[in-house]
């Protein structure tokens, strides 16, 4: 056990110290405020406060832990060694940086509080983020500080056990659209038909009369392949579905079809299943308890998890929602414009309130890259972004922390937009799955 001596042991020093000492580098941790109990422990120690109490391992910390509420903090992103990092505290610490202060300040999403402008759809901007101005978006800057200080730690105390921890993949899959033209209602498949006819699409327009008279396989009904790969490389798989009623940014299969319901009633046979809510429950706590009700009773299982349609959350509120729902996991944290690590940590976190300024149950789980963020808002090549995604894998693989991506059903038919993607998906699996 490694004992942490503060002047004041607050939730947040808890909080982020757990996360870095516990969860990421396997070191279970004790916590003193006791100058004569810290003085006694034989075993690894370090105190945490303003100034040494004697030669023991130090660092010097930043006043953001032991603060209250937000204010507007000053940042100034410097260099350790080569690694980005900030709250610079001198060489009287035994590390230069308290990386305690700046890895609270990035995963407790801080900056999403403060004034900032936000995108079309009303989210918080990849451009406004620090770790996009100061250019390590796509590292997992907080995971890397760990490390760094682990290595210090080493030095200081040789004989003791340390564990390392295993790296891991999950793949995530939204199902935004389980049909492109199957199991649609007579209205939408006429307003299809007279929208393609009017643009000239004529191969979209035979494509959706052969699905629709059973001569072709709905395109973006992928799921036996998805599955198939899951089986393959024993892949840990979760599907979020949007079963929202019908909107305009809402445009999946109605829940109350039965080949839809049925399609969901297999992949909990074969996958984890979680609730994918749509675009207008960011701030709808009625609405938001009204699909997860609905896919409960389609599924007959309590809903745990959720992934936002869009990635439409605002922060802290949409996360009190989740919590009020009990849901326990939540799979929205990244952007959809930029690859990386929106929190800066690719270990699964507890969100933080600032708010009431507790750890609460919802665990966070931070992912990577997306596939619509390669192909349409990269413009990437799907080779392009085969590189893009084994760069991403390799920055979690040096940490030994748990890669997630991001992947859409429709994304794997190669159809429209998507044609030449196909084999993407596989391929990435291959990546990500290789030790």
């Amino acid at each position: 056990m490694l004992l942490v001596y503060s002047h004041t042991i607050t939730p947040r020093v808890r909080y982020i110290f757990k996360h870095l000492l516990t969860r990421i580098l396997q070191i279970p941790i004790d916590f003193t405020s006791r100058v004569e109990d810290f003085v006694a422990h034989n075993g690894p120690k370090f105190s945490y406060t303003k100034v040494a109490l004697g030669k023991e391992f130090f660092v010097k910390s930043h006043d953001l832990l032991f603060q209250q509420g937000v204010r507007d903090v000053e940042i100034h992103v410097q260099r350790w060694d080569r690694v980005p990092c900030f709250f610079l505290q001198g060489a009287k610490s035994d590390i230069p940086f308290d990386i305690f202060a700046a890895s609270f300040y990035l995963i407790s999403r801080y900056e999403e509080y403060l004034p900032h402008i936000k995108d079309h759809y009303g989210r918080f901007e990849a451009a406004e983020s620090i770790a996009f101005k100061e250019g390590f978006l796509e590292k997992p800057v907080v995971d890397i500080w760990a490390f760094k200080f682990l290595a210090e730690l080493q030095k200081r105390f040789p004989d003791y056990q340390y564990t390392k921890r295993q790296y891991q993949f999950i793949s995530t899959i939204d199902v935004d659209n389980a049909f492109a033209y199957k199991h649609k209602s007579f209205i939408r498949t006429l307003g299809g038909f007279l929208k393609d006819t009017y643009e000239l699409k004529i191969f979209n327009l035979w494509d959706r009369f052969a699905v629709r008279f059973n001569i072709k396989k709905d395109p973006f009904d992928t799921f036996d392949r998805i599955i198939r790969l899951k089986a393959e490389h024993d892949v840990r798989t979760v599907f979020f579905f949007l079963i929202g009623d019908y909107t305009t940014y809402d445009t999946n299969v109605s829940a109350s079809k039965t080949k839809f319901k049925l399609l969901i009633k297999d992949m909990v046979d074969y996958a984890r299943v979680g609730l994918h809510p749509s675009f207008y429950t960011m701030h709808d706590l009625d609405l938001l308890k009204m699909e997860k009700e609905r896919l409960e009773q389609i599924t007959n299982l309590p809903i745990k998890r959720s992934r936002q349609h869009y990635l439409r959350f605002s922060l802290p509120d949409t996360y009190q929602k989740l919590i009020d729902l009990e849901i326990t996991e939540d799979y929205s944290m990244g952007y959809a414009s930029h690859a990386g690590f929106r929190a800066s940590t690719c270990t699964p976190f507890y969100f933080y309130d600032l708010d009431f300024e507790i750890q609460t149950p919802l665990k966070v789980f931070p992912f990577a890259v997306m596939d619509t963020t390669l192909n349409d808002y990269m413009k990437l090549t799907p080779k392009q972004a085969l590189g893009k995604i084994r760069d991403l894998k390799n920055e979690v693989k040096q940490v030994q922390g748990v890669f997630i991506t991001l992947f859409h059903n429709e994304s794997l038919s190669g159809y429209l937009r998507w044609r030449g993607w196909s084999r993407l998906y596989g391929s990435m699996l291959k990546i990500a799955k290789r030790g």
